[in-house]
């Protein structure tokens, strides 16, 4: 959530970042209904005022008379009208509050749409492909690794199953990725509840925005998560945190359950987009001095996996139009697969500023004894398991048929090829 007298302060500025975004919300009546609010408060105060002074009067004397108590009673109906309208428009101007973008950064590029997000740096692997390596689905089938007949029949379409090595081989990548964040890069890991109330997904910026793409119990209105960073924003939702807890970052394994709306084609085939999906997923709770730091640090974590991977990969940042809604900056890493000679996301990493602690109500004391501030939130993922699977089983592919298990694995499956 934006700070309200930013916005007033900075109105213009404010309006041609949400443009930038391309964004066609108008914040000229939140504008209007704010000032609305602060006349009604400065009503109010005066009549809070008068009728103080009326309830001194009254006291003084034994039998006040009829004119001092209509008075009285009429400031009293005057402030409870007033108290009633003060409260509604507060209601309307957070239900607007709630739908407004995060601000980008002034440094993220221009762009409608990911055709304008640029490419930072391309880093090689050194994995060597096989000439015509062939795509992952009918690697997949041949070795029968993936079974999207017998996750139809479970579910219905865009779930999967899989089968035998190919499961321990994700159950190995999700274990040596905690590993790796935890003893390697400092994060404390988490384990999550998967259903989360209204308010932790109001908190994280999912609601109102998303709630067409997401999963919903009405009956005990519980949802569920579409990412980690769902629940773990609202760790501390409603808390003012100490000095010694910031900076903060955490880790956590979970599924992810999405409600994906695009059209069936290559970007649904097999388990590329899928509504069901496990991922490891990386936060912090950091000082605002300290936040475009961790950002490159974010990066650099997630990074460090696809090179131990050996995989070709680029970073690329995100441009104003293709941010998401939290976010002030981002970028985005892609590996490559060459079977089906595409770029994959694997992961997208996030500064959100003090959009979500705002939301969620969680500030700390930068000193003992000094007042309280908002944090600022980051999250990236490191990784999406199945893009990585898909990257992995194309890139390591054998003239014979089988797949080669990258090294840093081999410990964790117990196997060093699927044939």
């Amino acid at each position: 959530m934006l700070n309200i007298e930013l916005i007033q302060a900075d109105t213009e500025n404010v309006r041609n970042a949400i443009q930038r975004r391309g964004d066609t919300f108008s914040i000229d009546e939140l504008v209007s209904l704010d000032n609305k609010r602060k006349l009604i408060q400065k009503e109010l105060d005066n009549l809070r005022s008068d009728r103080k002074k009326s309830n001194q009067q009254i006291g003084l004397k034994k039998n006040p008379s009829k004119e001092l108590i209509v008075e009285m009673k009429t400031l009293g109906q005057k402030v409870k009208k007033l108290e009633a309208e003060y409260k509604s428009t507060q209601q309307e101007i957070h239900t607007i509050m709630l739908t407004l973008p995060n601000i980008p950064r002034d440094n993220v590029p221009d762009g409608k749409d990911e055709s304008s997000n640029q490419i930072v740096r391309t880093v090689q692997g050194s994995i060597k492909s096989i000439k015509s390596p062939a795509p992952y689905w009918e690697i997949a089938k041949r070795l029968g690794l993936i079974d999207l007949s017998a996750s139809a029949k479970i579910s219905g379409s865009r779930f999967y199953v899989l089968n035998s090595k190919a499961a321990k081989l994700q159950r190995s990548l999700i274990s040596w990725m905690l590993n790796t964040h935890t003893e390697k890069h400092g994060y404390q890991e988490l384990y999550l509840p998967y259903l989360v109330n209204s308010e932790t997904v109001t908190g994280s910026g999912h609601l109102p925005k998303f709630s067409e793409t997401m999963y919903h119990d009405q009956e005990d209105d519980l949802w569920l998560i579409p990412t980690a960073e769902v629940p773990i924003t609202s760790m501390f939702r409603d808390e003012i945190l100490n000095p010694d807890q910031i900076p903060s970052q955490f880790v956590s394994h979970t599924p992810c359950f999405r409600r994906e709306k695009a059209a069936a084609g290559s970007q649904t085939r097999g388990i590329k987009r899928v509504h069901q999906f496990d991922k490891v997923e990386m936060y912090k709770f950091v000082s605002p001095l300290d936040s475009d730091e961790e950002l490159l640090k974010l990066v650099a974590n997630a990074e460090e996996i696809i090179s131990q991977l050996e995989l070709t990969y680029r970073v690329i940042e995100l441009c104003a139009g293709d941010l998401g809604f939290s976010a002030v900056k981002t970028f985005d890493l892609e590996v490559w697969s060459p079977g089906s000679e595409d770029w994959l996301e694997v992961s997208s990493c996030s500064n959100c500023d003090d959009f979500q602690s705002r939301r969620a109500k969680i500030r700390y004391r930068p000193e003992s004894g000094s007042k309280p501030i908002y944090p600022h939130t980051l999250n990236g993922s490191g990784l999406a398991i199945p893009r990585i699977l898909i990257a992995i089983i194309e890139n390591y592919q054998q003239s014979d048929g089988s797949i080669i298990i990258p090294k840093v694995l081999r410990e964790y499956t117990g196997f060093d090829k699927i044939d």
